[in-house]
């Protein structure tokens, strides 16, 4: 796909999204006793209802942003929400209580069209065949925003706390002034179609989407792996921290590098290889390598594994656009929105639950644990991706018609 203007501007705009969240991860202790925290424990406490409260927000918004972009056009839409990412900024910098944070991130959560908005731009300028490598290429945003929000936020705080959020606060609103300039409306009016009450209901948009003949595999194939993936933001410091006793500067770095090789993935190795293989034998490759990288890391005892299985780890991220590109596919370009907002939607109840279910397997397996297996989550994510063993095979049939 060429990189066009508009094309671009997504990609920045997804940057630019990754970074907003990334760049309050160094931040993140320090901001939670600014507002009133009085212990590091409950700091992280507090953290984690923010980062609930932001994906519940996404669940109960995204399906009815994504419903909006396919009624009234993605472009008004995403700019928008860019704005709105503006405003939330100068809250979090602004914020001196706990419920302004907390406001701030619900705001975020709810204006979550940054990414449902672009990817379901995407899928109106891209060929149903050139669809996986651009949600691709939407990954290696992403990837890039991860590498640079943390070591743009770790530098912004030395000179003030609230430095990081002025910062993503005036990258966010000169992209709204580059979309508003060279972003034109991707969605045709005769593809457009009338937003209605039921719309405004996430849990049946959700049900609806499932209805959709074809839709519902790739959906739940979506919700595990996300489920499962998530073992890596979750549990990567606390499992270093415990295996191999790393600081936080080790921690960050380990996580850049991850980003940088999840980048280099997903822009360069993902587009040739479903150029060579096609969409159903690249996401088999990038099934096998989710389960050997989570079993590596589940056994690891040396830090050479580390170096084996984080390359590994990153092209099991190709698997996510691809199966978002199966879905895409699977709908017409009236509703290629509320895919992408249910897509949304769906990761925001894994990020909800995924942390909860996984911190206590943790929990269960260090410290006074019968069995010592600080590596036990990652083990239980394998399990999950090898049972959608069955639902991945049957995309099969799918892409060879995609093909032909």
């Amino acid at each position: 796909m060429k990189l066009t203007g508009p094309f671009l501007f997504i990609l920045a705009t997804l940057m630019i999204d990754a970074i907003g969240v990334g760049i309050v991860f160094p931040i993140m202790p320090d901001l939670m006793l600014r507002v009133g925290a009085q212990s590091t424990a409950e700091g992280a406490l507090w953290s984690g209802i923010m980062m609930s409260a932001y994906a519940a927000a996404m669940f109960l918004f995204g399906p009815i942003v994504g419903s909006l972009s396919d009624s009234y056009g993605r472009r008004p839409v995403l700019i928008l929400a860019l704005v709105t990412l503006t405003i939330d900024y100068v809250i979090m910098a602004l914020a001196q209580t706990y419920w302004m944070l907390l406001i701030g991130r619900v705001i975020a959560g709810m204006a979550g069209a940054t990414y449902i908005t672009a990817t379901a731009y995407i899928s109106d300028i891209a060929k149903p065949t050139e669809r996986s490598a651009a949600f691709g290429m939407i990954g290696a945003a992403f990837g890039i925003g991860f590498v640079l929000g943390p070591a743009l936020g770790g530098l912004a705080s030395g000179l003030h706390i609230s430095a990081p959020f002025w910062i993503a606060a005036g990258l966010s609103a000169l992209n709204v002034v580059f979309g508003i300039v060279i972003l034109p409306e991707s969605l045709k009016p005769e593809n457009r179609r009338p937003f209605g009450k039921r719309d405004l209901n996430p849990f049946g948009t959700l049900l609806r989407a499932f209805v959709i003949p074809g839709l519902a595999i790739p959906l739940i194939c979506i919700f595990v792996f996300e489920f499962a993936n998530l073992v890596y933001p979750t549990l990567w410091s606390f499992w270093g921290r415990e295996v191999f006793g790393w600081d936080g500067i080790t921690i960050g770095v380990t996580l850049s590098a991850y980003g940088v090789l999840i980048a280099v993935v997903q822009a360069g190795i993902l587009p040739q290889m479903t150029k060579r293989l096609g969409d159903f034998k690249t996401l088999i490759i990038a099934m096998v390598a989710a389960v050997i990288a989570m079993v590596g890391f589940g056994f690891a005892s040396a830090i050479w594994v580390v170096v084996v299985f984080l390359p590994i780890a990153a092209l099991s991220d190709m698997a996510p656009p691809l199966i978002t590109a199966f879905a895409a596919n699977r709908v017409g370009e009236d509703q290629q929105g509320v895919v992408q907002g249910v897509i949304a939607s769906l990761s925001s109840v894994a990020a909800v639950v995924a942390p909860l279910v996984l911190t206590g397997v943790f929990e269960q397996f260090v410290g006074e644990a019968k069995w010592y297996l600080p590596g036990a989550p990652f083990l239980v994510a394998a399990v999950l991706v090898l049972a959608l063993a069955p639902l991945v095979l049957r995309l099969r049939d799918h892409d060879n018609r995609s093909s032909n």
